[in-house]
Formats: C-alpha cells, sequence, structure tokens
C-alpha cells in the first residue's frame, strides 16, 4: 500500500509559521522524518500561510529536496501552484488533486501527462460530493474518461472517492467501501483507489481509533493508498499486519521489520 504522509500541511501551525518565516529546519525534519516512518510519497500543502502561494510552493518543495529524495505529492486548489511545484521537482511526483468538473479535469490531466505523472481525483463535481456509492462511482468514470481522453493510463488515476468525518456523515463510510470496490470495476486496467483518512475522524474524540479501525475497512474493500500520519506507529503497523494478513507480503517473524525495510 502506498502513504502519503500528510504533515507537511501549512494548516499545520508550526509548517504553517514555518513557510512564512522562510525556516527550512521545521520542514525538512517533517520530511526525513515522515520517510522514516514509512511515507513513500510526502503531501506538500501550502495551505493558508503564505500570500503568495506559488511563491511558497516552490520554497517548500526547493527545501524538502534538500533532505530527501522521496516523491512528493503537489496539493494545492490552484492549477498555476500545481504547474510550479511540478516544474521545481527533481523526482517523482504525483498531482493532488483533480475533481470531475471540465473545467479542473481537463488541464490537469494535460500536466499529468505531460509530466508523467499520477493524479488524485476526487469525485465531486460542481454539485458537491454525492452522497452514495453511485453516485461516487459516475464521477469516477468522469475522471477515467478524462484520463483516456488524454492518453493517460488509467491504472495513474487515484480516485478519491472522499471519506466525510464520521460525526456528521456516519452513513457515508460504509458507501464510500463500496466505491472503493465499484472504482475497480470501471475501466481496464482498474485505476487505483485513495483515501485522505483522517478526515474520517475530523472533530471525533477517538480519533485515531477511528482511523486505524477504518484504514483496516478499506483495505479489505481493496484500497490502493491513503494520505495518513504515518507517526501514528500503531495505524503503520496494523497496515502492515492486515496486508500480510490479505496475503499481499510474505509472512515472517519479522514483518514489519521486514516492510519497513523495503
Amino acid at each position: 500500500m502506498l502513504i502519503i504522509g500528510e504533515r507537511i500541511n501549512g494548516m499545520f501551525k508550526a509548517v504553517g509559521q514555518a513557510i512564512q518565516d522562510h525556516d527550512p529546519g521545521v520542514i525538512q525534519k517533517l520530511a526525513r522524518d515522515q520517510v522514516a516512518a514509512g511515507a513513500n510519497y510526502l503531501d506538500v500543502n501550502v495551505g493558508p500561510a503564505a500570500a503568495d502561494a506559488l511563491e511558497a510552493m516552490v520554497w517548500l518543495i526547493e527545501a524538502i529536496q534538500e533532505a530527501t529524495d522521496a516523491p512528493l505529492a503537489i496539493d494545492s486548489p490552484k492549477v498555476e501552484v500545481i504547474e510550479a511545484g511540478l516544474g521545481a521537482c527533481k523526482n517523482s511526483a504525483m498531482i493532488n488533486s483533480t475533481d470531475a468538473r471540465p473545467a479542473k479535469l481537463q488541464p490537469l490531466m494535460a500536466l499529468a501527462k505531460e509530466h508523467d505523472c499520477p493524479l488524485i481525483g476526487l469525485t465531486m463535481d460542481d454539485r458537491g460530493i454525492p452522497g452514495d456509492a453511485a453516485g461516487r462511482a459516475e464521477m469516477a468514470m468522469q475522471i477515467c474518461a478524462g484520463a483516456l481522453d488524454v492518453g493517460v493510463p488509467t491504472d495513474r488515476l487515484y480516485l478519491d472517492p472522499l471519506i466525510l468525518p464520521i460525526n456528521c456523515a456516519q452513513e457515508g463510510a460504509l458507501e464510500v467501501l463500496e466505491a472503493i470496490r465499484q472504482c475497480k470495476l470501471l475501466c481496464d486496467p482498474p485505476p487505483k483507489t485513495i483515501l485522505g483518512l483522517s478526515n474520517v475522524s475530523q472533530g471525533s474524540k477517538y480519533r485515531e481509533l477511528i482511523n486505524r479501525t477504518y484504514l483496516i475497512m478499506a483495505l479489505t474493500a481493496g484500497l490502493d493508498a491513503a494520505i495518513a500520519d504515518v507517526f501514528d506507529t500503531e495505524l503503520v503497523n496494523g497496515m502492515i499486519t492486515a496486508e500480510m494478513l490479505l496475503n499481499k507480503n510474505i509472512y515472517c517473524d519479522d514483518y514489519i521489520k521486514a516492510y519497513m525495510s523495503m
């Protein structure tokens, strides 16, 4: 399973302050520590911390690349910021994210094609997030069609059926699991699936427990990737154990250590 470390985001107070101060130390430590904890990619999101999001994104990427060569997920609602981020990347990158609206889908698909990089697609359009699995699958199909139109292989897509906080949309948790299953049937080769995992527990009391439990449930439905807190060791160990029990990794007595050393 692909894990994208979520912590380099201007929404976090320390990261936002580091962006404003152009202090690379905090950013570089977070980058190194997330990779050491098991992150395969690092999400990079300026958030609300800078008036000039484009400049801040380039600065963030350059600071991270001084500390690690880990692949980056360039995360912004603005196409021009994502484009600048991709231009600053020396190594592999991922686009986070498009949705099914043509005005956003088309330019970001073009960037994914130009840079030969994976693309996260959110199952929503200008009407919002569909309430059921079928509606999410419809949005996912529109994203797949956009990929086919420009020649982006559909197995380079990571479709996100958008889990909402369990404390205000409890029924949505099962709909998202069904949407994950349905996304696998949309085309050949099948797209991959991803969740912004921490959203499920937003505003809840037992955040870590909810995140850990839902990740295992989603893995059994076929989830391929998650944007998550890799500093939650029990979350990462639970994921590794679930993949071993699902026969995706070979068992040995030190299977967790073996996984982390791959």
